[in-house]
């Protein structure tokens, strides 16, 4: 049935179809016994798929990436998909636009999607206000950024306000510094302002009654060298893990023709497959596990997230997978993971 709603929605264009389906999704839902049968469709509730990790407890170990409710739009909804966690954002501390439109991308050949949104949100006061009608028990983290206005020197104090902004409303903190689609931004993956980024965060964390978890989120195209300062860099800061990878800048050895005409961005889907799964492995076995990684890039099967979890991923994200397989995706992974 999926394999036919979504060759409708691939008629039009990306981004509006994105709201419709939020809005479709929670008009649906509202109808009597809905909610119920989806239930029966696509969620997996079994104690064996529980997983404690930074002293949480998730439901099952298959989580939704940012970037698809950046405003907190549908995470109530979306337990009803089967995801064992949601995260939201990422979010900026004002309001901001994003990049000029058209800004996303289908490449169904190669079944991915190239994004320059620009971290677009409605801020840190729209995001605390829906995570205030919270209603879900699912474990919720929060993906922060920086303004594209604020300028490096200046980050810090931006991924200072998210945190306090948004503290008591999530379960888990993630620090974007890798998006390609805000200009400058991944000069922060660099040892020295990264090392100062996290540290700050990890002080303010520890004046709270209670500290979350904060992770950092990498890209996918870090040298192996790059990989060692981010080894280094838990050591020091003592973060809790890194959520492997983000989008990728790289258009090798894609299918679809005349891809250089759509521009600059970050390309998600199958052709970061196995690249992001490297990336979990190299960090897994050079830092001899010593810290949790989750693992998100190019999930389309339960298959593909084995591959990520015998890398060395403790949980894994999908995104690019869940436009192009649905929420069966989730519930196939999870009684794959019954079965290993």
């Amino acid at each position: 049935m999926y394999a036919s709603i979504k060759r409708f929605f691939f008629l039009f264009d990306p981004e509006k179809i994105h709201y419709f389906t939020f809005k479709l999704i929670k008009t649906t839902l509202s109808i009597p016994g809905m909610k119920a049968l989806w239930k029966k469709w696509f969620v997996l509730e079994d104690k064996r798929l529980e997983r404690e990790l930074f002293g949480l407890k998730f439901k099952n170990p298959v989580g939704l990436a940012a970037g698809f409710d950046k405003n907190g739009k549908l995470f109530n909804d979306l337990e009803y998909t089967g995801f064992g966690f949601i995260e939201v954002g990422t979010v900026t501390p004002k309001a901001q636009d994003g990049n000029p439109k058209k800004r996303l991308f289908r490449l169904v050949e190669d079944e991915a999607i190239i994004n320059r949104m620009g971290f677009n949100n409605d801020g840190l006061e729209a995001l605390v206000e829906e995570l205030k009608n919270r209603k879900t028990k699912l474990i919720i983290g929060g993906n922060i950024g920086k303004n594209k206005i604020t300028p490096n020197e200046n980050a810090v104090d931006d991924y200072v306000k998210c945190f306090e902004a948004l503290y008591q409303y999530v379960d888990y903190f993630v620090v974007n510094v890798s998006s390609p689609n805000t200009p400058n931004l991944r000069e922060l993956q660099d040892k020295e302002p990264l090392t100062a980024l996290l540290i700050t965060l990890k002080k303010l964390n520890a004046s709270k009654s209670v500290q979350r978890p904060i992770l950092l989120k990498i890209a996918p195209d870090l040298t192996d060298e790059q990989l060692d300062d981010i080894i280094d860099i838990v050591a020091t800061t003592k973060i809790d893990g890194i959520i492997a990878t983000n989008t990728t800048i790289d258009r090798s050895n894609l299918k679809t023709k005349n891809v250089e005409s759509i521009g600059a961005g970050g390309l998600s889907g199958k052709p970061l497959t196995k690249r992001s799964t490297e990336v979990v492995r190299y960090l897994h076995k050079n830092s001899n596990a010593s810290f949790p990684i989750i693992g998100v890039g190019g999930i389309h099967s339960a298959e593909d997230a084995l591959e990520k979890f015998e890398a060395g991923a403790s949980l894994v994200q999908l995104y690019t997978g869940f436009i192009y397989e649905g929420p069966k995706l989730i519930k196939k992974i999870n009684e794959a993971l019954l079965k290993s």
